[in-house]
């Protein structure tokens, strides 16, 4: 099956256990469509670099999928017809990177950065 990798970005008023248990329901309808999630990290409140619907901060979500491209439609449109979801963000991948996301790494465990000019 395909590999895939979606940010969601949900309301800042929501709590966090609010905000996990979104990952939570759209993880059961992959998993209701053939499909199952691999890893998901709750990123916490972030700032926006824009207002989204009147917010300027919100809640964070990185999910790693095993699914197939129906069930990934489905997740993506009912995100979008959720009332707290903002945004989603889904690109298909060749494979997954093994451990934390970069988002959730220490500074020190990231790798070396380009040289400046």
């Amino acid at each position: 099956m395909p590999l895939y990798e979606h940010v969601m970005i949900s309301r800042q008023d929501l709590s966090g256990a609010q905000a996990e248990s979104l990952i939570e329901h759209f993880g059961t309808i992959l998993a209701d469509n053939g499909g199952k999630v691999e890893m998901s990290e709750y990123w916490g409140i972030k700032t926006m670099a824009y207002k989204i619907n009147k917010n300027r901060k919100g809640h964070y979500a990185f999910l790693r999928t095993d699914a197939p491209a129906p069930a990934i439609q489905e997740m993506e449109r009912l995100m979008r017809l959720h009332d707290d979801v903002m945004r989603v963000l889904t690109i298909k991948v060749d494979k997954h990177a093994e451990g934390p996301s970069v988002q959730m790494q220490k500074r020190e465990e990231r790798g070396d950065r380009r040289p400046r000019r």
